[in-house]
């Protein structure tokens, strides 16, 4: 296939993104509000809420720590504006200093440190506004597909995600990787049954050993958390899939994993850890499948671009991530058409195939990593930043 660019942010510290925000970032819940009156007032500015930040401890915080400063470096922010309260576990001048590092503009205020809560939301109007003046002076120029990484994900799933949407977003996959880009495959407790598979994919034995690891450790986890007390809700698949004709978690993974397409594994990631030594290609994220978390999860690995495949339907967005929403469902497509971005409905009702919906949506994701915007980002969608708690 012809070598094909999208037009993308260069930053300093030589990463692209494919869209220019400037994120409010609040390193507790405590300054969620202060943190949301500010991004109200600037346009093009950005707010992270979320429920963390203090009384967690070991793995449960690192996670946190990690997230939040690995969505604040991530390229598809400019500029960001950091709001600690001062007394919190997670202390806002980690936050701040982790970002910093990675070159980008960052402001930080404390709002026990700044007298309240006014005189906090003006500094950060002020500083706010100067970072988007800033961001506005960025242009985008021509990238190649290697040096952009897109995250797969489903939710919502029915009968025809795994016979047309799924393997849609893996061909598309496939012709990013072979051009040099990278794609992300998580959601590991729906992928349960087809380590094989995808160990036989791996490019050396040691990757192959950490992929089925990664696929035990997750099963071994579900399978704790199993409460016999309440057998009606220990269902590995929803309501959902269930009726739109998918029975069994191995049956969903057996149409899960085509989102992968058939390139070799390089590694498995950490969950919001990117790929060490500039390592490119198809990546497993060790993680399991909350729609919001996951997603969050392979945002902070660096994608830029996320697929999301759903046959039953879905809205959600990421605050500053294009999500693509993608069917293999004629029927649910026209019926919430402003929720999607693409129909594969056709490699069942007519004669297209993988192939060609595979380029056809590839098209599309260049298009939408150029600027345009998607269907979640129309309506405003930003459901899918969650950091994953443990």
């Amino acid at each position: 296939m012809e070598k094909m660019k999208f037009q993308g942010y260069r930053r300093a510290n030589g990463t692209v993104g494919t869209r220019n925000y400037v994120a409010i970032i609040p390193s507790v819940f405590c300054a969620n509000s202060t943190a949301e009156s500010i991004a109200r007032q600037v346009h093009g500015a950005i707010v992270l809420r979320h429920p963390v930040g203090c009384t967690q401890i070991g793995y449960d915080f690192e996670l946190t720590a990690r997230t939040l400063i690995a969505m604040g470096c991530h390229p598809n922010i400019f500029a960001v504006v950091v709001i600690g309260l001062g007394c919190e576990r997670f202390k806002s001048e980690e936050l701040y200093d982790g970002i910093r590092k990675s070159g980008k503009p960052v402001a930080h205020f404390i709002i026990q440190n700044e007298g309240g809560t006014t005189p906090t939301i003006a500094k950060g109007v002020e500083a706010a506004r100067k970072f988007v003046y800033m961001a506005s002076q960025e242009k985008r120029v021509p990238c190649d597909l290697s040096e952009l990484m897109i995250a797969t994900k489903c939710g919502g799933t029915d009968a025809t995600s795994g016979l047309a949407a799924n393997p849609t977003v893996g061909k598309a996959c496939d012709y990013i990787i072979e051009q040099g880009g990278s794609a992300i495959l998580s959601e590991l407790n729906e992928l349960i049954g087809t380590e094989d598979q995808l160990a036989n994919r791996a490019v050396t034995p040691e990757v192959a050993d950490k992929i089925e690891s990664a696929v035990r450790h997750i099963e071994n986890h579900l399978q704790g958390r199993i409460d016999t007390r309440f057998p009606s809700r220990n269902a590995l698949i929803s309501p959902g899939n269930f009726a739109g004709g998918v029975s069994t978690i191995v049956e969903k993974a057996l149409g899960g994993v085509y989102k992968s397409g058939t390139s070799p594994i390089v590694d498995v990631l950490s969950y919001a850890q990117r790929p060490r030594d500039g390592k490119k290609g198809l990546f497993l994220m060790e993680y399991e499948s909350q729609d919001g978390e996951v997603v969050t999860g392979m945002v902070g690995c660096g994608a830029q671009l996320i697929a999301f495949t759903t046959g039953r339907g879905n809205p959600t967005g990421f605050p500053f991530v294009p999500v693509i929403k993608i069917t293999g469902n004629d029927r649910t497509y026209e019926h919430m058409k402003e929720n999607f971005d693409f129909n594969a409905g056709g490699i069942i009702s007519t004669d297209k195939t993988i192939d060609d919906e595979g380029k056809r949506l590839l098209k599309l994701i260049v298009r939408v990593a150029s600027g345009e915007l998607t269907a979640a980002e129309t309506i405003d969608g930003n459901e899918l930043f969650v950091i994953a708690r443990r």
